[in-house]
């Protein structure tokens, strides 16, 4: 009884290991084939009276680095200024990002910009800021976006037409680094790709803080404790009803170049931010919510469960090797990938060919993922954010 349960969890295990990685992303690129988007784009560009307010909300924390460049770049978007607000909103910084931006929003290029900075004496986390600073912002639509990242010139004008569609609440960007190594850019080239699939099948599942786009009258405040607040924003508004989109067009350059212990830590709090999420929005599991349900499943609690099983896969895999071959050679391939990699992480060096980079970009990522949920568990996770430099 003991080895048939063994087997049936470590069969079970396998299958899902290789259907959340290779599966579910070929599946999705078929249904997408064959299913019509419901909220197509709206074929006409409304006249600039009809142009909705936007307001860019900043949350920052100790971001004198990039904050001069990010305002020079808000003050060349193509969009009218009298619509457009930008609320720098500082949490309790402890170096002179607030003094940075007024100092930049006098240059000539800039003196048109509506800026509007909130300075908070005490540290209290990314989503009380938020919560306090949307309260103060009454615009149309709010843009989200990390102050590191450098918004494309048409960004907000492409945002508020697709905006013309109702059932549209929130526009997502692509996400790109202007340094990438060449795992980053694998992964996120492969994550771009996944969410533009889930939009087309139901709804993008969350958003990134780079840059996303919200109806204001949609936005509901966070619980103090969110970790991934770029998730559980946007998914609270699909989860009233309402799409996410991707917009391929609009992009979001990431200038903050990161190392591996840096992206290692940032990882380990997504990590977190996903199991917690996961119990959060369990609604989105429930078959009235289709499309939605389907990839909320299969991309986002697999990736949650993916340590667990991928352990599970390994344990039972050496445990059957001695009566089963099939299982002696998936021990003996897990074990290779798992050594190498770990070999590679305490030594400090990079695989050379492709397969082998994205392979230890990969376990290492479920590593951080295992690490970061059981933190989060056991109540080590406090949602609060941390000013990360990339050690340059």
């Amino acid at each position: 009884m003991a080895y048939e349960l063994i087997f049936w969890l470590t069969t079970a295990s396998i299958l899902l290991v290789i259907y959340h990685h290779i599966g579910y992303p070929l599946l999705l690129k078929l249904l997408v084939r064959f299913t019509t988007n419901a909220a197509s784009e709206p074929a006409t560009t409304a006249d600039e009276k009809a142009l909705p307010t936007i307001c860019v909300l900043l949350p920052a924390y100790n971001e004198a680095q990039w904050i001069a460049e990010k305002i020079r770049n808000l003050a060349m978007l193509d969009y009218p200024a009298e619509k457009l607000e930008i609320v720098l909103a500082c949490d309790g910084c402890t170096d002179n990002t607030a003094e940075v931006a007024r100092n930049t929003i006098r240059e000539p290029l800039c003196q048109h910009l509506n800026l509007r900075v909130l300075e908070y004496i005490d540290n209290h986390g990314k989503v009380t800021v938020l919560n306090k600073a949307m309260a103060t912002i009454h615009t149309d639509l709010v843009a989200m976006s990390d102050i590191s990242a450098l918004i494309s010139y048409d960004a907000l004008r492409l945002a508020a037409k697709r905006f013309q569609c109702k059932e549209v609440g929130v526009v997502n960007s692509r996400y790109c680094f202007l340094n990438p190594c060449e795992e980053e850019q694998q992964y996120w080239h492969y994550q771009n790709k996944i969410q533009r699939n889930e939009a087309q099948l139901g709804s993008a599942l969350g958003a990134h803080g780079a840059l996303y786009f919200i109806r204001r009258e949609l936005f509901k405040p966070l619980a103090l404790d969110t970790i991934n607040d770029d998730f559980i924003l946007p998914m609270s508004i699909v989860a009233q009803g309402y799409r996410a989109v991707v917009l391929e067009d609009i992009q979001a350059v990431e200038l903050e170049a990161s190392n591996h212990a840096q992206d290692f830590r940032r990882r380990l709090r997504i990590g977190a931010g996903n199991c917690q999420q996961l119990i959060r929005l369990a609604e989105c599991l429930h078959p009235s919510h289709r499309g939605v349900a389907f990839t909320f499943a299969s991309g986002k609690a697999l990736r949650v469960l993916m340590p667990f099983l991928m352990l599970t896969a390994l344990a039972g895999s050496i445990y059957l090797a001695q009566t089963n071959p099939f299982f002696m050679v998936a021990a003996a391939g897990q074990l290779s990938i798992y050594s190498i990699v770990a070999i590679c992480q305490l030594i400090g060096c990079q695989p050379k060919n492709r397969i082998s980079k994205a392979l230890n970009y990969l376990v290492a990522g479920h590593t951080a993922n295992l690490i970061g949920t059981l933190r989060y568990i056991i109540g080590l996770e406090k949602g609060r954010w941390q000013r990360v430099t990339s050690g340059k």
